[in-house]
């Protein structure tokens, strides 16, 4: 059939964060870890479906890739602030994600009290240096406040982001450093049009508050998937303009955290890199420092999706077709998972994937949409309107089909939709396999609903 499998299927390409996949002699979806290879097929084979995949070496190498790049800027940029990376929590509170980004020199931000309870349990256990920074996002609740309190006094650097007066008033009495959330006026292209955000001070009200206790750090965040590296400097030059006259009366305030907002190309298709945008982020701060003829803040990046996302697959089994009357596509292929329940970003967000098949790749091709298996009409995947090109079901071989990029947001996200079964969990670090999940019986579901 195709000459090249791996440029048709748009694997082992950087630029797609597709660089550690391959395709065996069989025409079967392979991952390279250094030396180490994980056939997709067999795996799904030992298994079974649906299966989720996470490879902690390709978050390892994202998280130091992303730290060195900052790092290699600033010093090519006579940059006088320096670079933290924390990592959202919130985008996989997962054990095997949280501790490989640790160990490339990540921080940690968290956004509700249950996530600064796995920090303080990884303090007391002295899983991470004492040099590790924690930021704390999001409304605080009394257990979240208590908690926050608690670890600034054990000695972890930890800094509450204020979000709202009440929080401004609360924290005049906190010891540690503070940061503050601006709402910037600004709307830029992304994946989400926020029209409205009630998390943050809006620019004027912020300037009228004056001197604020132990004020560190300028906080905002514009978006999330942000489509082009213009959307990310531009908020930058209104954020420096505030910090410059926040500094008039705070002259403690040194760091600016951007966010996140570091985007994934789900869909495979020209998109920027991660050196490109870094490159016009530290210029960007350069020079409009210079232009307000202000110290060089201290940059802090947020990206949670930019890191993780790629270091997921998800693998479904093709259960059977059926005949599409009306579409694009000529028929509908039904899967043994549920996008509601194990990719929701399909229907909540109409989310595109980038979706491979895991064997038979040489196999005749053919325009399809995906069905989930919940009974429910929105459970299902078009790519938009458009199709998924993947291999005719062939009588006696079972296919299988992976989608790629599904480390961000989908595990937190999940469900049990029509009491479905989650997919069982593998980790594969090492050239070794260890099951972090097993799928779920009937009982163990039925007890989530009281049976």
């Amino acid at each position: 059939m195709k000459k090249n499998l791996k440029a048709f299927w748009k694997l082992g390409r950087e630029e797609f964060n597709t660089q550690y996949f391959d395709v065996t002699k069989k025409s079967e979806l392979m991952l390279k870890e250094g030396n180490y290879q994980y056939n997709i097929h067999e795996l799904v084979r030992k298994y079974g479906s649906t299966m989720e995949i996470v490879f902690p070496f390709i978050i390892e190498s994202r998280v130091r890739n992303l730290i060195d790049i900052f790092n290699a800027y600033l010093k090519l940029n006579d940059y006088k602030g320096r670079f933290f990376y924390h990592y959202p929590m919130k985008v996989n509170q997962n054990r095997e994600y949280v501790l490989p980004v640790i160990s490339e020199g990540a921080n940690l931000e968290t956004s509700s009290a249950n996530e600064l309870w796995i920090v303080k349990r990884l303090w007391e256990q002295e899983k991470f240096s004492q040099k590790i920074r924690v930021l704390c996002n999001g409304p605080k609740t009394l257990k979240y406040l208590s908690l926050i309190e608690e670890l600034d006094r054990k000695g972890l650097i930890i800094t509450p982001i204020i979000e709202e007066e009440q929080e401004l008033q609360y924290f005049k009495k906190y010891k540690g450093e503070v940061g503050i959330r601006v709402d910037l006026d600004i709307k830029i292209k992304s994946h989400w049009d926020k029209k409205f955000n009630h998390f943050g001070f809006h620019e004027d009200q912020l300037l009228k508050l004056g001197k604020i206790r132990n004020l560190g750090i300028l906080s905002y965040h514009v978006s999330s998937q942000i489509e082009t590296v213009k959307g990310l400097v531009a908020p930058i030059k209104r954020a420096v303009m505030i910090y410059a006259k926040m500094r008039e009366k705070n002259p403690q305030l040194d760091t600016i955290n951007i966010g996140g907002g570091g985007a994934v190309p789900y869909e495979k298709k020209k998109f920027y890199t991660g050196k490109a945008a870094i490159n016009r982020i530290v210029k960007t701060f350069k020079q409009v420092c210079q232009k307000y003829a202000v110290r060089e803040p201290n940059i802090i990046c947020e990206w949670g999706r930019y890191a993780v996302a790629p270091a997921q697959i998800t693998v479904f089994k093709v259960l059977s077709e059926k005949i599409v009357d009306n579409g694009h596509s000529k028929k509908w292929y039904v899967v043994d998972g549920s996008f509601i329940n194990d990719l929701p970003d399909t229907w909540a967000i109409h989310q595109k994937w980038h979706i491979v098949p895991v064997n038979t790749m040489n196999g005749r091709l053919q325009q399809v949409w995906l069905s989930g298996s919940s009974c429910d009409s929105d459970d299902k995947y078009t790519a938009g309107g458009g199709y998924v090109t993947v291999p005719r079901l062939e009588e006696g071989e079972d296919q299988y089909i992976a989608i790629l990029d599904t480390g961000a947001y989908q595990d937190a996200l999940a469900s049990q939709h029509c009491m479905l079964s989650s997919p069982v969990k593998l980790i594969a670090q090492n050239g070794e396999i260890k099951i972090a999940r097993k799928r779920e019986s009937a009982e163990e579901v039925g007890k989530r609903f009281g049976w």
